[in-house]
């Protein structure tokens, strides 16, 4: 078998005979002699060039034969960062099997997303990735069911549905041909930390993390009633797609060092949900949230090198751009915060969410509600919206749009046409429709010249002595240096207020 999609044979042997574990999500190894395929940085012997070929997907690797590795648990690595930069149909299909479209569409629905004939993309998603969609969303359900069995104490029966699986049936023969192991021989090996209860879960991120960067970021923007958060920590509600449910993130700082293997870290997960058959759904969303397929070192090696951006980059190595659990919640709340302040945005967030938010029971302290949905908020009267006039309308015009679905958010369709769409609509300029692309479509690449203080912050580096900032350098990784300009104004995380405990 010759390689699949566009991997350099040579260039991904390098990788795996230096360990490199920058590559791990990126392709996967597979080794006729033993029928496993594994990691770029799996430590077992090399094995020979004659023997390996390499693999974009896990579901490649699962189609050709090949069993994932049980000494280096290759489907337990952020997915490939490349999804991000290029955008592409297979990234943009790939991020949307992850969510479990698949499961809960179809592949009429997959295709009807990303606006292809069914046919069509199952051609282009097997010559780019190795595999049909069918295929990368078994091999999905396959990741999802180990990771459950391995860290929850789950009933069995329960993890085959919370995984995607239609039968009992299909979850055993699924997990033993891609495992050679069965569901209860895989609980018999497991570690961890198990919480009854409660589905906890240890969400892979490549190092370093600059996890309590992220919470600085999160708690700072956070909407009472929808989110808390403390030191170490924050939490959130979660509108799902068959129901809803909560998140608590434990978050800190994760070097590369931190753990033995090196290279993946983890951050704990714990979700409640109404329907366990969303937890596929909630921890890639979440994983979405923390921007976890980042590639950091790559980041963090093209900005360092910048004698402007340099000395921010070294010192929050591995910060990340926060993304969403919902594209329609940020758009909304994108617009609310327009030419006001970020306390302002807050409280403004905080009213909308009380008067048009579904209540929801949690046993997290200040978690009241779920962010209105955009049907709840198309149905406004831009009057009675607490904000200018004209600021109402472009939200419910916003709102109106994502519940026609004449915008969609979820990754799927290119981004350059919604944006297109975005600026369509009255009362949505270009520093809107960029946040939105950069915050709930993940582009890795967006900058905001005309934002006051991004001018600002240029024009103080431009002081510095180190020469004049120039953004066209700091590409494709705009987005990441947005974020440490941004980030030199974002306050420590505080203690939950009674207010935000009480609202």
């Amino acid at each position: 078998m010759t390689p699949t999609g566009h991997l350099d044979t040579e260039a991904c042997y390098r990788a795996v005979r230096s360990r490199d574990r920058r590559f791990d999500g990126v392709f996967y190894t597979a080794v006729r002699t033993t029928g496993i395929y594994c990691r770029p940085s799996c430590p077992a012997r090399t094995p020979a060039p004659g023997n390996v070929t390499f693999h974009p997907t896990a579901a490649s690797a699962h189609a050709a034969g090949y069993r994932a590795c049980k000494r280096c648990l290759p489907d337990a690595t952020p997915g490939s960062p490349e999804w991000d930069v290029a955008a592409d149909v297979a990234g943009r299909a790939m991020r949307l099997i992850a969510d479990g479209l698949v499961d809960r569409e179809g592949v009429d629905g997959l295709a009807r997303r990303v606006g292809y004939t069914p046919r069509h993309l199952g051609r282009l998603l097997t010559q780019e990735l190795g595999a049909g969609p069918l295929a990368l969303a078994r091999a999905r359900r396959a990741q999802s069911a180990r990771v459950l069995i391995e860290t929850t104490d789950l009933p069995l029966t329960d993890v085959a549905f919370a995984a995607g699986f239609a039968s009992v049936r299909q979850f055993n023969e699924t997990l033993r041909e891609i495992y050679a192991s069965s569901p209860s021989e895989l609980r018999g090996r497991r570690s961890g930390t198990r919480s009854a209860g409660a589905v906890t879960m240890r969400l892979p991120v490549r190092t370093p993390f600059a996890g309590g960067r992220v919470l600085a970021f999160l708690a700072y923007h956070l909407v009472p009633g929808v989110e808390v958060a403390g030191p170490g920590w924050y939490a959130r509600t979660l509108d799902l797609p068959h129901g809803s449910g909560t998140v608590r993130l434990e978050l800190a700082d994760l070097s590369v060092t931190d753990r033995p293997g090196g290279g993946t870290g983890f951050v704990t997960a714990e979700f409640r949900l109404e329907d366990l058959r969303d937890t596929a759904a909630a921890s890639e969303r979440v994983r979405r949230l923390l921007d976890a397929d980042c590639d950091p070192r790559a980041v963090d090696g093209h900005l360092g090198a910048d004698p402007v951006l340099g000395h921010l980059v070294g010192a929050t190595p591995g910060l990340r751009v926060p993304g969403q659990v919902d594209g329609d919640e940020t758009a909304i709340r994108t617009v609310i915060g327009q030419q006001v302040s970020v306390t302002g945005a807050r409280t403004v967030a905080g009213r909308l969410v009380a008067a048009h938010g579904r209540p929801l029971e949690s046993d997290v302290p200040g978690l009241t509600h779920l962010f209105p949905d955009a049907a709840s908020l198309a149905a406004a009267d831009p009057a009675t919206l607490p904000m200018p006039r004209a600021r109402g309308r472009a939200l419910v015009g916003l709102a109106a749009a994502l519940a026609e679905g004449r915008v969609l958010l979820d990754r799927g369709p290119d981004r350059d046409d919604v944006r297109r769409a975005l600026l369509e609509l009255p009362g949505i300029g270009p520093w809107t429709a960029d946040y939105v692309a950069m915050r709930a479509l993940g582009h890795p690449d967006v900058f905001l010249p005309t934002d006051l203080a991004v001018r600002r912050l240029l024009g103080e580096l431009a002081t510095s002595g180190n020469g004049e900032p120039d953004p066209d350098r700091w590409r494709p990784w705009r987005s990441y240096a947005l974020m440490h300009l941004w980030n030199t104004l974002m306050p420590d995380t505080p203690a939950p207020s009674r207010a935000d405990e009480e609202n």
